[in-house]
């Protein structure tokens, strides 16, 4: 007896919606005639000033700021704020990727700055930038609860001088009762979704529903926490919209032949 095949029609990506009008998720909720939910599983609240003093961390003590996320940028540049320090032009600004290193003209003139990024937006480019400058004192800005234990793991090994400075925390963004939850794909993008995902639903039961992740912690999250990992974004190519659209293409041709 055949298996039955449930057509994909409603899709939940777990970000906030795209505002630009040319994104690929429209492209693929044209193409398929299907419908795409944008909501947040999670939401990232900024630490107090109070909490922040509490970590013992005079910001200024450090000649350098590591940055792997526009999220940082944005906690750094506010606590600085609330607890008035006077950033010096002399502070390095050390980013993953360039456009990470960009996000940064919302804060600072660039041309004014030390600012540098590694070349490939990956782990390995960034340390090789940080070792191309041993000598500073770094403070990396973290979540307090989501840590990167891969870039810890090579900041220890190359054994560089830095802290880790906790600016904000990942929090479940809960559902309301109203609020209908029938989707046949599940997107997400980090392992604090998945914590999200059981938190509001304590007994969520797969079943048929595909569940699709960008990154490796979050697939690794994913089967973690024994749920099923339909797809991924590939490795040497990340683009989750290429993944949910080769999903949905085959799932579509699937339920054409039957």
């Amino acid at each position: 007896m055949d298996n039955k095949i449930v057509k994909i029609k409603k899709v939940l990506v777990s970000q906030p919606k795209p505002t630009d009008a040319k994104s690929p998720y429209f492209d693929i909720v044209e193409k398929y005639n299907l419908k795409i939910d944008f909501r947040p599983f999670i939401k990232v609240e900024g630490i107090s000033t109070t909490e922040f003093r509490k970590q013992r961390i005079n910001i200024l003590d450090y000649s350098a700021i590591i940055f792997t996320a526009r999220t940082a940028i944005d906690h750094y540049f506010r606590l600085c704020e609330e607890l008035r320090i006077k950033i010096p032009e002399t502070m390095k600004y050390v980013c993953i990727s360039e456009s990470i290193a960009l996000y940064l003209q919302k804060y600072i003139l660039l041309r004014k700055r030390k600012v540098f990024y590694g070349k490939n937006g990956k782990l390995d480019g960034l340390i090789a930038t940080l070792l191309k400058h041993r000598e500073e004192k770094y403070l990396l800005s973290v979540s307090a609860d989501v840590l990167n234990d891969e870039l810890i793991a090579l900041l220890d090994k190359n054994t560089l001088d830095y802290e880790k400075a906790s600016m904000y925390r990942t929090v479940s963004n809960d559902f309301t009762p109203e609020e209908e939850f029938d989707y046949d794909v599940l997107v997400f993008f980090s392992p604090a979704g998945i914590t999200s995902l059981l938190k509001n639903f304590p007994d969520f039961e797969q079943g048929d529903i595909k569940i699709g992740c960008l990154g490796a912690t979050t697939a690794k999250a994913v089967k973690d926490a024994g749920l099923r990992l339909d797809f991924e974004a590939p490795r040497d190519a990340p683009s989750i919209t290429a993944a949910l659209e080769m999903v949905v293409r085959e799932n579509h041709k699937a339920v054409s032949k039957k």
